[in-house]
């Protein structure tokens, strides 16, 4: 059996994390966890029949890991889910869960059968003992409306709930639109899930993106080796398996989705002509904004006249991923400032390069992902 807790001392021991009070004691409580669900028999087994006779015990206790960027919260996450020896699970990142979570309502709704989240609710807790969310946020009111019975009734229903978070649970939707209706969702976190903060003394993400430019000119094949360099140096994936980086397919609106062809621990690469020489909008990158904490965009060209939709595509982009402080690291043919120099909507290209400018800075690569900064 693997076990969450000795995967992750065995990293400690061999170097590749340092010693963390906070991360070894979610390490512990994980552990904990993986112990509680993988003691319940398997559906459908004799024992899980003769233990269905008894009176339902109550679920294994949930947890909501919070803390700043880089702290290891998504790598802890790994480790338990990976280890945990259950069917019935699932690793989602918030906003697809949400996003699915709405179309299953509408369908419910359209039954026109009452209160379509009971149903939505079973379809979960029927599939699933464990789901496991990266990154909760909430920024919308359409959100935090129906989260608080959304999940009381999948916890009730037996599922285990654990997810990662850059904000305490109170900090939640903070001076959000009718914050009152999301109030008894914080209550419910706090009430059925350990709440564990991870603010140790390193920032590992930082770490590996300090002294790295983020911005390389021209594009080339020095370009490319540096941005290769980085992309393994940020999800610890080892170069002699670049042929089997995974990639996804991440959900936008309408149904549609959108090819990433090298997606791995929050980081996603694309190339300029993927995300802005084709007809997108701004669902598309907020889609790939909210998913990715870091983007790799290769290939930007000097942008002209007859280049104004890739432009206006290209400034639609960077506001999405300026947003969501999501971090850049891109091969361009040209500086930020260079890069458009004519052609409609040049003015307001201005704004991006400012934007450009500042995702370069410290300040900057150290906000969390999905953080507001002071100006916002």
């Amino acid at each position: 059996m693997t076990c969450t807790l000795a995967r992750y001392d065995r990293l400690v021991s061999a170097g590749e994390l340092r010693p963390d009070e906070d991360q070894r004691a979610a390490a512990v409580r994980l552990q904990a966890m993986q112990d509680a669900l993988e003691a319940v028999p398997p559906r459908g087994s004799l024992l899980w029949r003769l233990m269905a006779r008894e009176p339902k015990p109550d679920p294994v206790r949930g947890l909501y890991m919070f803390g700043g960027v880089g702290r290891g919260k998504s790598m802890l996450m790994d480790l338990f889910y990976e280890s945990v020896d259950i069917h019935r699970k699932i690793r989602v990142h918030f906003h697809e869960f949400m996003q699915d979570i709405h179309a299953r309502l509408r369908v419910e709704r359209d039954k026109m059968q009452g209160d379509p989240i009971p149903p939505v609710a079973r379809q979960f807790s029927d599939n699933y003992r464990l789901i496991a969310f990266d990154e909760m946020v909430v920024n919308n009111s359409a959100d935090a409306m129906i989260m608080s019975r959304l999940f009381t009734a999948i916890i009730e229903a037996g599922v285990t709930i654990v997810t990662t978070s850059n904000r305490p649970p109170d900090d939640l939707y903070k001076d959000g639109l009718n914050r009152e209706h999301f109030l008894p969702f914080i209550a419910l976190i706090k009430q059925r899930l350990d709440v564990l903060s991870l603010n140790g003394p390193v920032d590992y993400r930082l770490e590996r993106l300090s002294g790295t430019s983020t911005w390389h000119v021209p594009n080339g094949p020095e370009a490319t080796a540096a941005l290769r360099a980085a992309f393994f140096r940020m999800t610890d994936y080892s170069p002699d398996d670049a042929a089997h980086v995974p990639s996804a397919d991440v959900p936008i609106s309408g149904g549609r989705t959108i090819h990433v062809p090298k997606s791995l621990k929050g980081v996603a690469v694309f190339s300029f002509k993927k995300l802005c020489g084709e007809a997108r909008g701004a669902p598309d990158y907020l889609a790939i904004a909210r998913r990715y904490h870091t983007v790799f965009l290769v290939g930007i060209p000097r942008l002209g006249p007859e280049n104004r939709n890739e432009a206006a595509r290209f400034v639609t982009l960077i506001d999405a991923l300026y947003e969501m402080k999501v971090k850049l690291i891109a091969a361009a043919d040209a500086e930020p400032a260079e890069l458009y120099a004519s052609g409609d909507g040049r003015f307001e290209f201005d704004r991006t390069i400012s934007r450009l400018m500042e995702m370069q800075s410290d300040s900057y690569l150290a906000l969390g992902h999905g953080s507001r900064s002071a100006e916002d």
